[in-house]
């Protein structure tokens, strides 16, 4: 006598029985979106500023050229290195405000790009220019011969 066997459907294949290609899921991040994403953060924190230029120049104009703002990727470990280079107000505690600004830019990078801040290193490279005195009140406040000397060597720096 023939036996007859019953053909199994979808519903009863043993997924082991066959195999799918892995895939394989991509992404690319451009330097100018981390960038932009550190100048949103930044613009938002009091008493620092940009090496070139003002946050609203930088965030309108070409991202691609701020000066100042670095980023490395790392596919393998899906993770990002961020340096930032940026003036300071005269009489902040610079390393509360290190603080505060690796911590927003942590928190905004790893939420808007899934990706892990492997490193985040500030530079504070310089004083913010408009915190300079104007020469009328700096020689009020240093009131010897060497004040104009001291100004113009001042200036000269900045």
């Amino acid at each position: 006598m023939i036996e007859k066997r019953h053909l199994g459907t979808a519903q009863h294949l043993d997924p082991l029985e066959f195999e799918l290609p892995e895939t394989t899921y991509s992404r690319d991040i451009e330097n100018r979106v981390f960038q932009g994403i550190v100048l949103k953060v930044l613009s938002r924190i009091s008493s620092i500023g940009l090496l070139e230029g003002t946050f609203l120049e930088n965030v309108i104009g070409r991202l691609d050229r701020v000066k100042g703002i670095t980023a490395e990727q790392d596919a393998k470990s899906q993770s990002v290195k961020i340096t930032i280079e940026i003036n300071v107000e005269y009489g902040v505690n610079i390393p509360k405000k290190a603080e505060e600004i690796q911590t927003a830019v942590v928190e905004e990078l790893t939420k808007m790009t899934g990706l892990r801040v492997s490193e985040i290193h500030v530079v504070f490279k310089g004083l913010k220019r408009e915190e300079l005195l104007p020469s009328e009140q700096l020689s009020q406040k240093i009131p010897d011969e060497g004040a104009t000397s001291f100004h113009e060597e001042l200036q000269s720096e900045f």
